[in-house]
């Protein structure tokens, strides 16, 4: 049997509540299958331990992380904690430490889920958005020039290298190829005269490698309008660091919301761990009252178990989502329904026990 550890950071608002049920999910995974088990450790960074010691992480955090086979974080942000401070202090901290090149989001309507879009079939959302997780927009260079002067100039560079731009290019395409689906690179080279006609010509250079592979290019304002009038359209998607931020909260809020959006950050090669995290952020007008909807941070430990080489527990979990949703039973009040964070959960763990004695 396989013992896998991870490492936990629960992080700041409904994080914690949220991963908890996260955690028991998959330990109900564990104990059915029987080929794996898991072994968590919980750090209590974020936030709250910036507000005590002046720092997201201790200095030696990515030395303490980087034995772990995944790490699992459940949200960062909070009330006094500016967000460029959290953020580069944790977040993106160990995605760039660990080289997790690769921001995988679904964008997956759910059968029984809501949608906001009329006259959409559910087969119609359906996208898998590759984002470029380690440089672009977020690369944090640049200057702050005669500050608070009359003539102050801020300068906010992107960062696009062959090697950062081919590699996630590449990942996409071979996705595409596997799966057997349409690719389409969102940019927007009309106004970006540098960063966004490099990135095209990288996506078109390495498309010569995958013939097979039928593409397609989007600016990204357009893509942002076709997402919602023709999000048929979209299968594999491949973009920027910045465009696939913005593009996948539109995802989930016509996926059946923020509260359904999964997120993990890969380093394909596994030098290092990858890190999985529900991309709803901390939500800190409903922490501790209990009525998060755990449903995102669910579906990104299914992601982990995909990852991990057990496919089948990321189908079987998502099939009892699905029979959650259209039940309507256990719901949380984001989706209309009055359950708890807990109660949603243990609903979906029922079903996955029940589907495991079907079997």
């Amino acid at each position: 049997m396989k013992t896998y550890r991870i490492a936990v950071i629960a992080g700041d608002g409904v994080g914690p509540e949220v991963i908890a049920e996260a955690v028991k999910v998959l330990k109900t995974a564990a104990e059915i299958d029987g080929r794996f088990a898991f072994s968590f450790t919980d750090f209590p960074w974020g936030c709250g331990y910036y507000l005590k010691t002046g720092k997201m992480m201790p200095d030696n955090g990515l030395e303490i992380l980087k034995d772990f086979d995944a790490i699992l974080l459940g949200a960062v942000g909070a009330p006094g904690v500016p967000d460029h401070i959290s953020l580069r202090g944790l977040l993106l901290k160990i995605r760039r430490g660990f080289d997790q090149y690769i921001n995988l989001r679904p964008v997956r309507l759910l059968e029984g889920a809501p949608c906001p879009l009329k006259d959409v079939k559910r087969e119609d959302i359906n996208m898998t958005f590759i984002r470029e997780n380690s440089e672009g927009e977020y690369s944090g260079t640049g200057a702050w020039l005669y500050k608070d002067q009359p003539e102050e100039v801020v300068i906010q560079n992107g960062v696009f290298s062959r090697k950062g731009c081919e590699r996630v290019i590449r990942y996409a395409y071979e996705l595409a190829k596997k799966e057997g689906r349409t690719l389409t690179s969102i940019s927007k080279a009309n106004a970006l005269n540098y960063s966004m006609v490099f990135w095209d010509q990288i996506f078109a250079e390495v498309g010569k490698d995958y013939p097979e592979v039928k593409t397609g290019s989007c600016l990204v304002d357009a893509a942002s309008m076709f997402m919602v009038k023709d999000p048929g359209r979209f299968q594999v998607v491949v973009t920027s660091n910045l465009f696939g931020d913005i593009l996948t909260d539109l995802g989930a809020a016509i996926a059946g919301g923020i509260g359904l959006a999964a997120g993990a950050n890969l380093n394909p090669e596994r030098k290092y761990p990858s890190m999985f995290e529900p991309i709803h952020g901390s939500a800190p007008d409903i922490a501790g009252k209990g009525i998060a909807n755990p449903l995102a941070s669910i579906w990104t430990a299914a992601q982990m178990l995909n990852f991990f080489g057990y496919p089948e527990w990321e189908s079987r979990i998502l099939s009892c989502m699905e029979q959650l949703l259209s039940e309507g039973r256990h719901l949380t009040p984001d989706l209309k329904g009055s359950a708890s964070t807990s109660g949603c959960a243990d609903a979906l763990i029922r079903l996955i026990i029940e589907k495991k004695a079907q079997r």
